[in-house]
């Protein structure tokens, strides 16, 4: 009971992450790459190793998309003070393009990220799910509305009154 008492008491106090000293964490100093070149030769160094290969391509293969993956990269230099924002945001296509060619040269297909959402496909299952829906309410001999009618309605006359009004 005692170990308990002493873990809870060496646990942070609330806010404490917020009052650290100004530049104490490494995206707070001067980043240590500053142009788009510098950052790019780094992720091609970086990326050349085989443990980060064989980890990016087990991850492209999980379905991950490859622009979430370089964005989570280019975040953690971020954090760890490599670079600053706007370069990892320049470098991220950079990036996905060398873990593209992993992929192709793995010989695995991946999700880019890039796909937009197929409105035909959702309509046609929403029409589905409503029609099954209406099959088994009647079934159960419930009575389901097939449209709702909206009435037009006039909109109303609102009189103005108070001491800010204006007489028209």
């Amino acid at each position: 009971m005692l170990q308990v008492e002493e873990t809870l008491f060496n646990a942070p106090i609330p806010g404490e992450s917020l009052v650290a000293e100004l530049g104490a964490r490494p995206w707070q100093s001067p980043a240590k790459i500053t142009t788009v070149d510098e950052a790019v030769d780094y992720y091609m160094e970086r990326m050349s190793s085989e443990k980060f290969m064989e980890q990016v391509v087990e991850v492209m293969e999980s379905g991950v998309p490859v622009a979430v993956i370089a964005n989570t990269i280019q975040l953690a230099s971020v954090m760890d003070g490599v670079h600053s924002v706007d370069v990892g945001m320049l470098v991220v296509p950079i990036i996905m393009e060398m873990m593209m060619l992993l992929g192709d040269s793995a010989g695995i297909e991946y999700n880019l990220g890039d796909e937009e959402f197929d409105e035909s496909i959702s309509e046609s299952k929403i029409a589905k799910a409503v029609s099954t829906y209406r099959k088994k309410m009647q079934e159960d001999d419930v009575v389901v509305p097939t449209k709702v009618e909206e009435k037009e309605e006039e909109p109303e006359e609102v009189k103005i009154t108070g001491l800010m009004a204006r007489r028209k």
